[in-house]
């Protein structure tokens, strides 16, 4: 069988699919583009975008738990992982950014050390603190007994 003569439309094509499965998968078809100053500062990543968040709404006199819930919900958002950002993970990644460039987050330094305090809980998605009580084992006290006992609770590990 003859294969057929390649164009340069056709190259064009392959050479785009391939790179749109390699981005899909966070890999790169050749050399790293060399990123600009302009970039840098930005903050494209999700660590310095959630950053920003987090900074500028402690500079606005925010509490840090009203700011980490943002910044942590925009970093769980905006990572391209196929697995969640750990609330420990995203604390180091708004950490670095502010490390790396301090000079974009001013006086954003003094609030770091709320995200490593040990009352720093991941955001619930009831609205609820993360010190929710236990739940309460279910027992049967009325109905037909099989052996006249109470039955085992088959839930409790």
């Amino acid at each position: 069988m003859a294969s057929r003569p390649t164009t340069p439309f056709r190259r064009v094509l392959a050479a785009r699919a391939l790179a749109a499965v390699l981005g899909l998968l966070g890999l790169q078809a050749g050399p790293a583009p060399a990123q600009t100053p302009t970039q840098a500062i930005v903050g494209d990543s999700a660590g310095g975008k959630g950053a920003q968040v987090y900074c500028f709404m402690r500079g606005a006199g925010n509490n840090h738990e009203v700011s980490w819930v943002a910044a942590y919900a925009l970093i769980k958002r905006q990572s391209a992982s196929l697995f969640r950002t750990s609330p420990e993970h995203a604390a180091v990644m708004i950490t670095e950014a502010v490390v790396q460039n301090p000079g974009n987050y001013p006086d954003c330094g003094r609030y770091l050390g709320s995200l490593f305090e040990k009352s720093a809980t991941p955001p619930t998605t009831s609205g609820s603190s993360g010190d929710s009580p236990s739940p309460t084992p279910i027992t049967r006290t009325s109905g037909p007994a099989t052996s006249g006992a109470r039955q085992a609770n088959r839930y409790s590990y």
